[in-house]
Protein backbone atom coordinates (compact mmCIF):
# COMPACT_ATOMS: atom_id res chain seq x y z
CA UNK A 1 0.00 0.00 0.00
CA UNK A 2 3.04 2.29 0.75
CA UNK A 3 4.08 2.14 -2.81
CA UNK A 4 0.98 2.90 -4.22
CA UNK A 5 0.71 5.76 -1.84
CA UNK A 6 4.06 6.99 -2.95
CA UNK A 7 2.75 7.35 -6.29
CA UNK A 8 0.13 9.70 -5.92
CA UNK A 9 0.04 13.24 -5.95
CA UNK A 10 -0.58 15.04 -2.58
CA UNK A 11 -3.07 17.17 -3.55
CA UNK A 12 -4.89 14.14 -4.85
CA UNK A 13 -4.59 12.12 -1.59
CA UNK A 14 -5.59 14.85 0.72
CA UNK A 15 -8.71 15.48 -1.46
CA UNK A 16 -9.54 11.74 -1.41
CA UNK A 17 -9.10 11.91 2.62
CA UNK A 18 -11.17 14.74 2.96
CA UNK A 19 -13.86 13.82 0.69
CA UNK A 20 -13.59 10.83 2.09
CA UNK A 21 -14.39 11.36 5.71
CA UNK A 22 -16.37 13.84 5.06
CA UNK A 23 -18.65 10.75 3.32
CA UNK A 24 -18.10 8.41 6.28
CA UNK A 25 -18.94 10.74 9.02
CA UNK A 26 -22.02 11.55 7.20
CA UNK A 27 -23.22 8.12 6.82
CA UNK A 28 -22.12 7.31 10.39
CA UNK A 29 -24.45 10.11 11.82
CA UNK A 30 -27.43 9.28 9.00
CA UNK A 31 -26.88 5.58 10.33
CA UNK A 32 -27.18 6.15 14.33
CA UNK A 33 -30.21 8.39 13.55
CA UNK A 34 -31.62 5.89 11.60
CA UNK A 35 -30.70 2.95 14.33
CA UNK A 36 -32.07 4.87 17.04
CA UNK A 37 -35.25 5.49 15.24
CA UNK A 38 -35.66 1.55 14.61
CA UNK A 39 -35.22 1.12 10.74
CA UNK A 40 -32.44 -1.56 12.13
CA UNK A 41 -32.05 -3.11 8.74
CA UNK A 42 -31.30 -0.10 6.66
CA UNK A 43 -29.07 1.02 9.35
CA UNK A 44 -27.07 -2.58 9.27
CA UNK A 45 -26.93 -2.42 5.31
CA UNK A 46 -25.51 1.40 5.48
CA UNK A 47 -22.71 0.41 8.18
CA UNK A 48 -21.00 -2.20 5.84
CA UNK A 49 -20.29 0.85 3.28
CA UNK A 50 -19.29 3.01 6.31
CA UNK A 51 -16.47 0.35 7.82
CA UNK A 52 -15.13 -0.41 3.87
CA UNK A 53 -14.69 3.30 3.76
CA UNK A 54 -13.27 4.01 7.13
CA UNK A 55 -10.92 1.11 6.51
CA UNK A 56 -9.72 2.33 3.69
CA UNK A 57 -9.31 6.29 5.04
CA UNK A 58 -7.09 4.65 8.30
CA UNK A 59 -4.77 2.80 6.27
CA UNK A 60 -4.29 5.57 3.88
CA UNK A 61 -3.63 7.75 7.16
CA UNK A 62 -1.52 5.58 9.35
CA UNK A 63 0.45 4.52 6.22
CA UNK A 64 3.81 7.08 6.78
CA UNK A 65 1.77 9.13 9.01
CA UNK A 66 5.35 10.66 10.21
CA UNK A 67 6.41 11.89 7.14
CA UNK A 68 3.16 13.45 6.66
CA UNK A 69 1.22 14.26 9.36
CA UNK A 70 -0.75 17.12 7.37
CA UNK A 71 -2.98 14.06 6.66
CA UNK A 72 -3.66 14.03 10.22
CA UNK A 73 -5.04 17.55 10.16
CA UNK A 74 -6.78 16.68 6.77
CA UNK A 75 -8.89 13.58 8.21
CA UNK A 76 -9.77 15.74 11.80
CA UNK A 77 -11.25 18.66 10.26
CA UNK A 78 -13.25 16.23 7.32
CA UNK A 79 -14.22 14.48 10.78
CA UNK A 80 -15.62 17.86 12.08
CA UNK A 81 -17.42 18.77 8.90
CA UNK A 82 -18.53 15.13 8.30
CA UNK A 83 -20.42 15.55 11.89
CA UNK A 84 -21.54 19.11 10.20
CA UNK A 85 -22.80 17.10 6.82
CA UNK A 86 -24.66 14.26 8.66
CA UNK A 87 -26.50 16.44 10.57
CA UNK A 88 -27.83 18.61 7.73
CA UNK A 89 -28.69 15.52 5.71
CA UNK A 90 -30.62 13.87 8.71
CA UNK A 91 -32.61 16.84 9.21
CA UNK A 92 -33.36 16.64 5.07
CA UNK A 93 -34.06 12.93 5.79
CA UNK A 94 -36.26 13.26 8.94
CA UNK A 95 -37.05 10.04 10.04
CA UNK A 96 -39.34 9.43 12.81
CA UNK A 97 -41.68 10.53 15.00
CA UNK A 98 -42.02 13.82 17.37
CA UNK A 99 -44.58 14.84 20.13
CA UNK A 100 -45.55 18.31 19.75
CA UNK A 101 -46.96 19.81 22.13
CA UNK A 102 -48.52 23.38 22.03
CA UNK A 103 -49.88 25.31 25.06
CA UNK A 104 -52.45 27.59 23.63
CA UNK A 105 -54.84 30.33 24.83
CA UNK A 106 -58.56 28.39 25.60
CA UNK A 107 -60.17 30.19 22.74
CA UNK A 108 -58.06 28.94 20.43
CA UNK A 109 -57.75 25.44 20.95
CA UNK A 110 -60.79 23.84 19.44
CA UNK A 111 -59.91 26.08 16.17
CA UNK A 112 -56.43 24.54 16.53
CA UNK A 113 -57.45 20.55 17.15
CA UNK A 114 -59.71 21.30 13.74
CA UNK A 115 -56.96 22.32 11.28
CA UNK A 116 -54.64 20.17 12.24
CA UNK A 117 -57.41 16.89 12.50
CA UNK A 118 -58.11 18.50 8.88
CA UNK A 119 -54.61 17.69 7.62
CA UNK A 120 -54.88 14.16 9.56
CA UNK A 121 -53.30 14.61 12.46
CA UNK A 122 -54.89 13.06 15.38
CA UNK A 123 -55.22 15.66 18.57
CA UNK A 124 -55.41 15.19 22.33
CA UNK A 125 -56.71 18.29 24.08
CA UNK A 126 -56.63 18.68 27.83
CA UNK A 127 -57.58 21.69 30.12
CA UNK A 128 -54.95 23.29 32.08
CA UNK A 129 -54.81 26.56 33.39
CA UNK A 130 -51.87 29.37 33.15
CA UNK A 131 -50.67 31.64 35.07
CA UNK A 132 -53.62 34.48 34.18
CA UNK A 133 -55.97 32.50 32.39
CA UNK A 134 -56.81 29.01 31.32
CA UNK A 135 -55.55 27.13 28.51
CA UNK A 136 -55.38 23.87 26.58
CA UNK A 137 -52.54 21.76 25.62
CA UNK A 138 -52.50 20.47 22.42
CA UNK A 139 -50.87 17.29 22.06
CA UNK A 140 -50.28 15.90 18.64
CA UNK A 141 -47.81 12.72 17.06
CA UNK A 142 -46.22 13.72 13.51
CA UNK A 143 -44.00 12.65 11.22
CA UNK A 144 -40.53 14.44 11.25
CA UNK A 145 -40.90 15.71 8.14
CA UNK A 146 -44.57 17.97 8.76
CA UNK A 147 -42.55 19.41 11.75
CA UNK A 148 -42.03 23.26 9.88
CA UNK A 149 -45.41 23.10 8.65
CA UNK A 150 -47.18 22.28 11.78
CA UNK A 151 -44.75 24.78 13.48
CA UNK A 152 -46.04 27.30 11.28
CA UNK A 153 -49.83 26.57 11.70
CA UNK A 154 -49.29 26.77 15.14
CA UNK A 155 -47.48 30.25 15.18
CA UNK A 156 -50.11 31.29 13.32
CA UNK A 157 -52.42 31.42 15.32
CA UNK A 158 -49.99 32.83 18.35
CA UNK A 159 -46.85 34.06 17.78
CA UNK A 160 -46.23 33.63 21.86
CA UNK A 161 -48.14 30.28 22.14
CA UNK A 162 -45.39 27.55 24.04
CA UNK A 163 -44.69 24.75 21.99
CA UNK A 164 -42.47 21.72 22.79
CA UNK A 165 -41.05 18.82 20.44
CA UNK A 166 -39.54 15.70 21.43
CA UNK A 167 -38.34 13.02 19.53
CA UNK A 168 -40.32 9.76 20.21
CA UNK A 169 -39.88 6.03 19.47
CA UNK A 170 -42.41 4.40 17.39
CA UNK A 171 -46.00 4.91 18.52
CA UNK A 172 -48.71 2.01 18.76
CA UNK A 173 -51.68 2.94 18.35
CA UNK A 174 -53.30 6.36 18.08
CA UNK A 175 -55.44 7.90 14.98
CA UNK A 176 -52.97 9.10 11.85
CA UNK A 177 -50.48 7.40 13.17
CA UNK A 178 -48.53 4.19 11.55
CA UNK A 179 -48.68 1.25 13.64
CA UNK A 180 -45.70 -0.95 13.77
Amino acid sequence: MSELLDTVHPLFLYSFIFFGKILEVSISTVRIVLITKGEKLIGSFIAFFEVLLWVILAVTILTDIMSDPFKVVVYALAFALGNFFGTMIEDKIAVGTIRVEAIVRKDLGKKISLELRERGFGVTATDAYGKEDRKEILIVHIPRKEMRPTLDLLKSYDEQMMITINDIRPVYGGYGILRK
